[in-house]
């Protein structure tokens, strides 16, 4: 079995701080996938920032305190890449992948769009870019593409989908573009393949009571290819403790 754990820690000292690598310790994951880590690498010199036990690769972006990703592995990898061959991706930390054997496994941090309309264009742009790369390297592997896309799928994963239908993040050509990588790519929603349940959500606005409430999105996923669906065994977003504004969606795969 292969245990996977994503999570956007909005910033990994935080995380730290809130007891994230304690959590850790007690998960067995196999990989782990962490987005907006948010740190260069003089900030995060502490031994907790290499869990024992994992092959780590950090990548972070030029502007410090932003972005930047992360991939923990216990079997070493027989490839790493940190670019999606995308300068605006690379310059901000946002791909990182470890292959082993004909699997790809990576840890993906989407542009939110939140900032404005050219914020929105670059976020468009990262999709169209991002797709491409799937087409290459998907030729002669499978894949398990994780992380904080920025986009909830459906009106099932969001619970405000009537106020947000003019938002980033829930904007009906960003959907769209679900649409085509859950149809025409040939990619999976992992997490819907063993639930297919409402209010399931992994990330809660700081405004209001959104995290009481349970006014939620479900933007952080676990993408695989086709040829894997029949592997996924297990999903769970993990609520009992709070790192992040995100929850970890931890997946098993019989792999």
């Amino acid at each position: 079995m292969l245990k996977i754990i994503t999570l956007n820690v909005n910033g990994i000292r935080a995380a730290a701080r809130k007891g994230f690598f304690e959590w850790l310790q007690t998960t067995d994951a196999d990989l782990v996938c962490l987005q907006e880590v948010r740190a260069h690498p003089e900030q995060i010199t502490h031994t907790m920032y290499q869990p024992e036990g994992y092959h780590c690769v950090y990548v972070d972006a030029v502007q410090k305190g932003y972005s930047g990703v992360a991939l923990y592995s216990r079997h070493k990898p027989d490839a790493v890449s940190v670019s999606m061959g995308y300068p605006l991706a690379d310059a901000e930390g946002r791909y990182v992948a470890m292959r082993f054997g004909q699997l790809w496994v990576a840890s993906i941090y989407f542009p939110s769009g939140t900032s404005g309309d050219l914020r929105q264009i670059e976020k468009y742009a990262f999709m169209d870019h991002f797709m491409q790369h799937l087409e290459q390297i998907s030729k002669d592997c499978q894949l398990i593409l994780c992380g904080d896309y920025n986009i909830a799928h459906t009106k099932n994963d969001i619970k405000n989908w009537r106020g947000n239908l003019n938002h980033t993040g829930f904007l009906p050509e960003e959907r769209a573009w679900m649409d085509n990588l859950f149809g025409q790519a040939n990619m999976v929603d992992a997490f819907r393949v063993v639930n297919q349940e409402s209010d399931q959500y992994t990330w809660w606005s700081n405004r209001g009571r959104a995290w009481e409430n349970n006014t939620g999105w479900r933007i952080d996923y676990q993408v695989v290819s086709a040829g894997l669906k029949n592997t996924v065994q297990s999903a769970d977003i993990y609520k009992a403790a709070r790192f992040s504004d995100h929850a970890p969606l931890v997946m098993t795969y019989d792999i």
